[in-house]
């Protein structure tokens, strides 16, 4: 074989080498591409849209605050939420409300709704909370314990017993004892709450947190039965969520470091 051959055999050689390289570049990059249009499509989808949360009245300030930090997080979504006593929202939900969202104050009136099949799963606790006098600004008629609400002339409001904070209260007023008859019963435990701020009441048995977030119109007394009657503060996905996509982010984002965080800081304990 001639020199001139063999370099052109080495050549040609050299060529088809690098055709099949090319080739098998360019095989990997649609394989690549393939692979990241999948992943791309694997992806969660952006969510959006309205959220629609049933909550605890108790919660208002801390899921109105939430819900806030959640449409920042998440732009193109609205968080609303109708708050008021489990009981009534639990009926509200059985009754066919669109709701994505349920956020008790026990696990009792929750059960209203797990039982009914409206849940899509089963709830979870997500803060707990524990009771508290309130009292008028500067507590003039000396409260300092459960037994003084039964002072003569002492008028005390209590949350009604089908809601979880008059439920409590009852549990409290059992371990200590007592008996009680407040000049009204409330159905919900800002409404009973309201009535201390508002001087038409001299005391009411309502949660720390809405002691806390009351400030300066009312002055908080703790009591040792309220160990006897803590409550969990179950949420859930509903079955028929409108919007259950953006209802599960909601729910993590709520049960995440930085939510629990919102919740610590208003007086509610961790599960």
């Amino acid at each position: 074989m001639t020199r001139s051959v063999r370099r052109t055999l080495r050549t040609t050689g050299a060529g088809a080498a690098a055709l099949l390289a090319l080739s098998a570049c360019s095989s990997a990059g649609d394989a690549s591409s393939t692979s990241g249009s999948s992943a791309s499509g694997d992806a969660p989808k952006k969510i959006s849209g309205t959220v629609t949360v049933f909550a605890a009245a108790s919660l208002k300030e801390s899921f109105t605050t939430l819900g806030k930090d959640f449409e920042k997080a998440h732009p193109g979504t609205r968080v609303t939420f109708s708050f008021g006593g489990s009981d009534s929202l639990a009926a509200g939900i059985t009754g066919g409300a669109p709701t994505d969202v349920f956020a008790a104050a026990s696990a009792k009136t929750m059960s209203i709704v797990t039982d009914a099949g409206d849940t899509a799963g089963a709830p979870a606790t997500f803060v707990r909370n524990t009771l508290e006098i309130a009292t008028l600004p500067g507590n003039p008629d000396g409260i300092s314990s459960l037994n003084d609400l039964t002072k003569p002339g002492l008028k005390v409001v209590l949350c009604d017993r089908t809601v979880p904070c008059g439920a409590a209260a009852q549990k409290s007023l059992d371990a200590a004892g007592l008996k009680l008859t407040p000049v009204s019963y409330e159905q919900d435990v800002k409404s009973a709450l309201t009535k201390v701020e508002l001087k038409e009441a001299d005391a009411a048995v309502v949660y720390k947190t809405d002691v806390k977030s009351a400030g300066d119109k009312v002055e908080g007394v703790e009591f040792p039965e309220s160990a006897d009657a803590v409550n969990d503060y179950p949420i859930t996905l509903l079955k028929d969520a409108p919007n259950a996509a953006a209802a599960k982010e909601f729910i993590a984002y709520v049960q995440s470091a930085e939510g629990q965080k919102v919740l610590t800081s208003a007086g509610f304990l961790n599960p």
